[in-house]
């Protein structure tokens, strides 16, 4: 791919169940679609899973479709429900909570999310949502 970009996953149009979803940490589970410069992807949080404190180069922006989560952003900390958006600015440390019912978020980063390529991929099956 021209200027080293991560390979997209899936083609141009793929309907979500065909995508194959990552286990990224124990109870965050993502389906992501790789551009040349950007992720998106929908995440699946388990009711309770705890998300570790983290940091990444890649600026990140979301929004809970299901569900809520508890997000500490920096110093910041907010529950979120469905509908609640949030910005984390690159290499910002980062950490969650999926709420009772666990969460169902869309998240876009840029520049993608090229350390996701080494995640091993099960198969495709049918989301949480829509």
């Amino acid at each position: 791919m021209a200027g080293g970009g991560y390979a997209p996953a899936v083609g141009v149009f793929e309907d979500l169940g065909a995508v194959s979803p990552q286990p990224i940490w124990e109870g965050l589970l993502a389906r992501a679609v790789h551009g040349q410069g950007i992720t998106l992807a929908v995440v699946e949080v388990d009711p309770g899973a705890d998300l570790p404190e983290h940091a990444h180069a890649n600026e990140q922006a979301g929004i809970v479709i299901h569900g809520s989560l508890a997000l500490r952003v920096g110093g910041e900390e907010r529950t979120l429900a469905a509908g609640g958006t949030y910005v984390i600015p690159s290499g910002t440390p980062h950490s969650g909570r999926g709420g009772p019912e666990g969460a169902v978020v869309v998240d876009v980063f840029t520049p993608p999310r090229s350390d996701w390529e080494a995640v091993e991929r099960q198969e495709p099956r049918a989301p949480r949502w829509p």
